[in-house]
């Protein structure tokens, strides 16, 4: 690992104001980080100590969700109200790396992780998104785990968080500031990016911007019809091949009069077509209502050779987490989706 400067800055405003400096990483709970700076991937010249800044709040109200970027995801995934009102975030996190790394794991720090594609970590092959220009062998290559959407010439590369699959299927929003009082707040479908033609580049986060918190609406009408599944290699500890985040709000007379679905394992970021969860409003919950979903969410995808039965498994994928979450499951008693519903999808 190559030297660096650590800053611990005890406020808000003196985190805001290290990160000025060019070529500065703010860190909390490293669980991403300190992996890239011990493979040589990323070499960040200063580090900037966000812990003891506060901004670890959980709070829900009336209009919704509010996750303070420090917060724990072990924590976020066990508070009681997000278990109750928001079941989707929880199942989600849940599915997602260790407790151990749950643990240390921060809100903010789980929307900054970097793609777990094999060549970006191998600092002996070229990587277009590690250093721009020198090309993408996974299109050839060994590509298992990698992108079928929203590719382009220079990246296949996937987004690998499941908490942001759940963000985007509930409309999140991330909001951030920078020194001299700078604010704005980000809808999640704007936060992360298609590689395009800069990959290297993950998110749409300014340099000497901090997240300091993550707002969710209030998601009270999908509370009962919600589900994560998450397909991967092994039963835990194991990045998606694909992940479904499913939300349904059915009305009294059986019909559907709103649904939410996005993916993870597919893309560059959280992959969600709103004009294809329309299809569902006023029909009824079924298989072939689904499978049309699926299709039209699908749209476009392209395999390239290792990755090619993503195509079928995604499909498959989106029509059971929609299937599930018709049938409703009390995720406030405490069940989990993904470990055992995913094999099967």
């Amino acid at each position: 690992m190559n030297p660096f400067v650590f800053n611990q800055p005890k406020d808000l405003d003196g985190v805001l104001a290290a990160l000025q400096a060019p070529q500065t990483r703010p860190i909390a709970g490293g669980t991403n980080l300190i992996d890239l700076m011990k493979e040589g991937v990323m070499a960040p010249p200063n580090l900037v100590d966000i812990n003891a800044i506060g901004l670890d709040e959980i709070d829900v109200g009336a209009d919704g969700l509010r996750l303070g970027a420090l917060a724990k995801n072990a924590d976020t995934a066990y508070h009681e109200t997000v278990r109750e009102r928001f079941p989707l975030l929880s199942a989600a996190i849940l599915a997602g790396a260790s407790p151990q790394l749950r643990n240390m794991a921060t809100n903010g720090g789980n929307l900054m992780q970097r793609t777990r594609c094999v060549y970006f970590y191998d600092v002996g092959t070229p990587c277009n998104k590690r250093e721009p220009g020198t090309g993408c062998p996974a299109k050839d290559g060994f590509n298992r785990q990698l992108a079928i959407l929203g590719t382009s010439e220079a990246c296949i590369a996937t987004h690998p968080s499941d908490m942001c699959v759940a963000l985007r299927a509930l409309d999140a929003v991330v909001h951030v500031k920078s020194a001299g009082g700078g604010e704005r707040s980000i809808e999640f479908a704007d936060f992360h990016r298609l590689p395009e033609d800069r990959p290297e580049i993950d998110n749409t986060l300014q340099p000497g911007e901090l997240i300091t918190h993550i707002s969710v609406p209030d998601a009270d009408r999908f509370m009962a019809h919600s589900a994560y599944i998450k397909v991967r290699d092994r039963l835990s500890y194991s990045f998606a091949l694909v992940s479904v985040a499913a939300a349904l709000d059915i009305g009294a007379d059986g019909t559907i009069r709103q649904a939410r679905v996005a993916l993870g394992g597919v893309a560059h970021k959280p992959w969600r077509i709103e004009a294809a969860e329309a299809m569902l409003v006023g029909q009824a919950p079924n298989e072939a209502a689904f499978t049309a979903v699926a299709d039209a969410i699908l749209q476009g995808a392209q395999g390239y050779g290792d990755n090619d039965f993503k195509l079928p498994l995604g499909r498959n994928a989106i029509v059971q987490a929609l299937t599930s979450a018709a049938r409703g499951t009390d995720y406030a008693r405490g069940q989990r989706t993904g470990d055992h519903q995913g094999e099967q999808a």
